[in-house]
Protein backbone atom coordinates (compact mmCIF):
# COMPACT_ATOMS: atom_id res chain seq x y z
CA UNK A 1 0.00 0.00 0.00
CA UNK A 2 1.52 3.73 -0.76
CA UNK A 3 2.21 5.35 1.87
CA UNK A 4 -0.80 8.27 1.53
CA UNK A 5 -3.20 5.43 1.27
CA UNK A 6 -2.05 4.12 4.38
CA UNK A 7 -2.26 7.18 6.08
CA UNK A 8 -5.67 7.87 4.77
CA UNK A 9 -6.74 4.10 6.20
CA UNK A 10 -5.16 4.31 9.61
CA UNK A 11 -7.15 8.00 10.08
CA UNK A 12 -10.36 6.27 8.55
CA UNK A 13 -10.09 3.41 10.60
CA UNK A 14 -9.42 5.85 13.80
CA UNK A 15 -12.08 8.37 13.49
CA UNK A 16 -14.64 5.35 12.67
CA UNK A 17 -13.79 3.20 15.68
CA UNK A 18 -13.98 6.11 17.95
CA UNK A 19 -17.36 7.23 16.89
CA UNK A 20 -18.49 4.04 16.58
CA UNK A 21 -17.39 3.17 19.82
CA UNK A 22 -19.03 6.56 21.27
CA UNK A 23 -22.28 6.29 20.32
CA UNK A 24 -23.96 3.56 18.61
CA UNK A 25 -21.71 0.45 20.00
CA UNK A 26 -21.21 2.10 23.28
CA UNK A 27 -24.76 0.93 25.11
CA UNK A 28 -23.90 -2.40 23.71
CA UNK A 29 -20.74 -3.34 24.69
CA UNK A 30 -21.26 -1.70 28.07
CA UNK A 31 -24.33 -3.51 28.99
CA UNK A 32 -21.78 -6.52 28.23
CA UNK A 33 -18.55 -5.81 29.68
CA UNK A 34 -19.65 -3.46 32.62
CA UNK A 35 -18.99 0.25 32.30
CA UNK A 36 -15.30 -0.33 33.21
CA UNK A 37 -14.22 -2.97 30.79
CA UNK A 38 -16.31 -0.81 28.43
CA UNK A 39 -13.36 1.98 28.65
CA UNK A 40 -10.63 -0.39 28.99
CA UNK A 41 -11.98 -1.85 25.12
CA UNK A 42 -12.36 1.68 24.42
CA UNK A 43 -8.51 2.71 25.37
CA UNK A 44 -7.34 0.15 23.48
CA UNK A 45 -9.21 0.32 20.41
CA UNK A 46 -8.17 4.20 20.48
CA UNK A 47 -4.45 3.59 21.19
CA UNK A 48 -4.13 0.88 18.67
CA UNK A 49 -5.59 2.95 16.00
CA UNK A 50 -3.65 6.25 17.09
CA UNK A 51 -0.32 3.79 17.24
CA UNK A 52 -1.17 3.01 13.50
CA UNK A 53 -1.34 6.15 12.33
CA UNK A 54 1.83 7.44 13.98
CA UNK A 55 3.35 4.99 11.81
CA UNK A 56 1.65 5.28 8.59
CA UNK A 57 2.72 9.06 9.22
CA UNK A 58 6.31 8.22 10.05
CA UNK A 59 6.51 6.49 6.88
CA UNK A 60 5.31 9.40 4.39
CA UNK A 61 8.01 10.64 2.04
CA UNK A 62 8.96 14.25 2.25
CA UNK A 63 6.46 16.06 0.43
CA UNK A 64 7.02 19.93 -1.38
CA UNK A 65 4.88 22.60 0.48
CA UNK A 66 1.78 23.67 -1.26
CA UNK A 67 2.19 27.22 -0.07
CA UNK A 68 5.54 29.36 1.09
CA UNK A 69 5.26 29.88 5.22
CA UNK A 70 6.39 32.99 5.89
CA UNK A 71 6.67 34.84 9.25
CA UNK A 72 3.44 36.50 8.95
CA UNK A 73 1.54 32.92 8.36
CA UNK A 74 4.07 31.93 11.22
CA UNK A 75 2.49 34.56 13.92
CA UNK A 76 -0.62 33.92 13.34
CA UNK A 77 -0.65 29.94 14.00
CA UNK A 78 1.43 30.68 16.76
CA UNK A 79 -1.87 33.26 17.99
CA UNK A 80 -3.97 30.44 16.93
CA UNK A 81 -1.87 27.69 19.32
CA UNK A 82 -1.81 30.04 22.08
CA UNK A 83 -5.67 30.84 22.16
CA UNK A 84 -6.35 26.83 21.46
CA UNK A 85 -4.21 26.06 24.78
CA UNK A 86 -6.19 28.66 27.00
CA UNK A 87 -9.67 26.80 25.29
CA UNK A 88 -7.95 23.84 26.58
CA UNK A 89 -6.88 24.57 29.75
CA UNK A 90 -9.81 26.23 30.81
CA UNK A 91 -11.97 23.56 29.98
CA UNK A 92 -10.24 21.04 32.60
CA UNK A 93 -12.37 22.75 35.36
CA UNK A 94 -15.96 23.01 35.50
CA UNK A 95 -16.88 21.52 32.13
CA UNK A 96 -20.53 19.63 32.06
CA UNK A 97 -19.25 17.61 29.11
CA UNK A 98 -16.77 15.62 30.94
CA UNK A 99 -17.56 12.47 32.72
CA UNK A 100 -18.26 13.55 36.24
CA UNK A 101 -20.22 12.88 39.16
CA UNK A 102 -21.24 17.14 39.21
CA UNK A 103 -21.37 17.62 35.48
CA UNK A 104 -24.77 18.32 36.25
CA UNK A 105 -24.07 20.29 39.10
CA UNK A 106 -21.62 22.48 36.33
CA UNK A 107 -23.93 22.66 33.48
CA UNK A 108 -26.50 24.72 36.11
CA UNK A 109 -23.76 27.49 35.87
CA UNK A 110 -23.61 30.65 34.46
CA UNK A 111 -21.19 29.89 31.22
CA UNK A 112 -18.32 32.19 31.79
CA UNK A 113 -14.98 32.54 30.38
CA UNK A 114 -13.98 29.74 27.65
CA UNK A 115 -17.56 27.80 28.13
CA UNK A 116 -18.93 31.80 27.05
CA UNK A 117 -16.75 31.19 23.80
CA UNK A 118 -18.05 28.11 22.80
CA UNK A 119 -19.28 24.67 25.25
CA UNK A 120 -17.06 22.44 23.62
CA UNK A 121 -13.39 24.53 24.30
CA UNK A 122 -11.54 21.35 24.69
CA UNK A 123 -12.98 20.30 21.20
CA UNK A 124 -12.20 23.32 19.17
CA UNK A 125 -8.88 23.80 20.83
CA UNK A 126 -7.85 20.31 19.73
CA UNK A 127 -9.16 21.53 16.13
CA UNK A 128 -7.58 24.76 15.90
CA UNK A 129 -4.30 23.12 17.25
CA UNK A 130 -5.27 20.62 13.81
CA UNK A 131 -5.67 23.69 11.62
CA UNK A 132 -2.75 25.45 12.72
CA UNK A 133 -0.02 22.61 11.44
CA UNK A 134 -1.69 22.65 8.45
CA UNK A 135 -0.67 27.08 7.91
CA UNK A 136 3.01 26.20 8.70
CA UNK A 137 3.37 22.59 7.29
CA UNK A 138 1.08 23.05 4.20
CA UNK A 139 1.94 18.99 2.62
CA UNK A 140 -0.79 16.73 1.58
CA UNK A 141 0.04 14.13 4.51
CA UNK A 142 -0.59 17.07 7.28
CA UNK A 143 -3.32 18.37 5.56
CA UNK A 144 -4.83 14.11 5.80
CA UNK A 145 -4.05 14.41 9.31
CA UNK A 146 -5.24 17.48 10.62
CA UNK A 147 -8.21 17.15 8.94
CA UNK A 148 -8.73 13.78 10.41
CA UNK A 149 -8.67 15.91 13.79
CA UNK A 150 -10.74 18.30 12.74
CA UNK A 151 -13.14 15.89 12.09
CA UNK A 152 -13.23 13.81 14.83
CA UNK A 153 -13.25 16.70 17.49
CA UNK A 154 -16.42 18.83 15.82
CA UNK A 155 -17.79 16.23 14.96
CA UNK A 156 -17.59 14.28 17.65
CA UNK A 157 -18.27 17.13 19.93
CA UNK A 158 -22.10 17.27 18.16
CA UNK A 159 -22.40 13.40 18.87
CA UNK A 160 -21.71 14.34 22.27
CA UNK A 161 -24.55 16.69 22.18
CA UNK A 162 -27.38 14.62 21.55
CA UNK A 163 -25.46 11.71 23.88
CA UNK A 164 -25.22 14.55 26.86
CA UNK A 165 -28.95 15.36 26.22
CA UNK A 166 -30.11 12.06 26.69
CA UNK A 167 -28.11 11.51 29.77
CA UNK A 168 -28.67 14.44 31.56
CA UNK A 169 -31.84 15.58 30.29
CA UNK A 170 -32.91 18.95 30.99
CA UNK A 171 -29.84 19.63 32.70
CA UNK A 172 -27.66 19.23 29.45
CA UNK A 173 -30.49 21.17 27.21
CA UNK A 174 -30.13 24.42 29.76
CA UNK A 175 -26.54 24.43 29.23
CA UNK A 176 -26.66 23.84 25.42
CA UNK A 177 -29.60 26.71 25.41
CA UNK A 178 -27.14 29.36 27.12
CA UNK A 179 -23.59 27.98 25.22
CA UNK A 180 -22.92 28.13 21.41
CA UNK A 181 -21.66 25.56 19.82
CA UNK A 182 -19.33 28.22 17.26
CA UNK A 183 -16.89 30.20 18.73
CA UNK A 184 -18.34 33.50 19.76
CA UNK A 185 -21.57 32.78 18.31
CA UNK A 186 -23.83 34.58 21.36
CA UNK A 187 -21.36 37.26 21.55
CA UNK A 188 -22.06 37.75 17.78
CA UNK A 189 -25.88 37.16 18.01
CA UNK A 190 -25.91 39.72 20.46
CA UNK A 191 -27.35 37.02 23.37
CA UNK A 192 -24.18 37.51 25.32
CA UNK A 193 -22.24 39.77 26.43
CA UNK A 194 -17.96 39.98 25.17
CA UNK A 195 -17.31 40.16 29.05
CA UNK A 196 -18.27 37.11 29.74
CA UNK A 197 -16.30 34.82 27.46
CA UNK A 198 -13.00 36.52 29.00
CA UNK A 199 -11.01 33.44 29.93
CA UNK A 200 -10.77 32.95 33.59
CA UNK A 201 -7.05 33.62 34.99
CA UNK A 202 -6.16 29.91 35.38
CA UNK A 203 -6.90 29.48 31.96
CA UNK A 204 -4.82 32.02 30.14
CA UNK A 205 -1.90 31.46 32.47
CA UNK A 206 -2.36 27.58 32.44
CA UNK A 207 -2.60 28.41 28.50
CA UNK A 208 0.32 30.37 28.13
CA UNK A 209 2.74 28.20 30.06
CA UNK A 210 1.21 25.28 28.00
CA UNK A 211 1.98 27.07 24.87
CA UNK A 212 5.50 27.78 25.77
CA UNK A 213 5.96 24.81 27.05
CA UNK A 214 4.58 22.91 23.78
CA UNK A 215 6.34 25.45 21.95
CA UNK A 216 9.70 24.75 23.19
CA UNK A 217 8.86 21.22 23.18
CA UNK A 218 8.34 20.79 19.29
CA UNK A 219 11.73 22.17 18.85
CA UNK A 220 13.72 20.36 21.60
CA UNK A 221 12.22 16.83 20.16
CA UNK A 222 13.66 17.88 16.78
CA UNK A 223 10.25 19.16 14.97
CA UNK A 224 10.55 22.35 13.57
CA UNK A 225 10.89 25.69 15.89
CA UNK A 226 7.83 26.92 16.81
CA UNK A 227 6.20 29.60 18.34
CA UNK A 228 8.36 32.56 20.13
CA UNK A 229 11.13 30.24 20.20
CA UNK A 230 11.54 30.88 15.63
CA UNK A 231 12.48 34.35 16.89
CA UNK A 232 14.61 33.78 19.76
Amino acid sequence: MQPMSLLITTCVLFVGSHLALSHPLRDGLAGRLGERGFQITYSIVAIACLILIIQAWRGMPPEPPLWTVDDPLWILASLIVLFASILFIGSLIGNPALPAPHAARDAAADPRGVFAITRHPMMWGFALWALAHVLVMPTPGQIVLSATIIFLALVGSAGQDAKKARLMGDAWRGWAARTSFLPYARQIGGAASWGEAIPRPHALLGGFVLWIAATWGHGALGYMVAGIWRWM
